[in-house]
């Protein structure tokens, strides 16, 4: 449960650095919270990684999250545009996440078995 924690902690990090980078171009101080949303980010992925996750599994939920919290933040916090093809993207990504998921625990229950 530790290693899905951490990972859901790196996502946050990276989602929470990239908004700042939008809002840092009007206020520079907030590059503070850019560099060290992306350092705590990859911190924790790697601590992710040590924990046994593999690495496709990582970075694919780690990416694929990320840009999905981005969309959506992006459209609530910045009004940015948000359409239903944007909507569809969004669900091929999260059903993207969930099969690289499912494979990988079927392939982790084929090799211990």
């Amino acid at each position: 449960m530790t290693k899905w924690l951490l990972l859901g902690g790196a996502i946050a990090s990276e989602v929470t650095a990239t908004m700042a980078l939008k809002a840092a171009l009007d206020h520079p101080v907030l590059y503070v919270v850019v560099v060290t949303g992306y350092l705590a980010s990859l911190v924790l992925l790697a601590a992710v990684l040590r924990r046994g996750v593999g690495l496709g599994v990582a970075y694919g939920i780690w990416g694929a999250l990320g840009v999905v919290c981005t969309a959506i933040l992006s459209a609530l916090i910045y009004g940015e545009p948000l359409t239903l093809l944007m909507g569809l993207g969004i669900a091929v990504i999260i059903a993207g996440v969930l099969l690289v998921e499912l494979g990988s625990q079927a392939a982790r229950t084929k090799h211990e078995g």
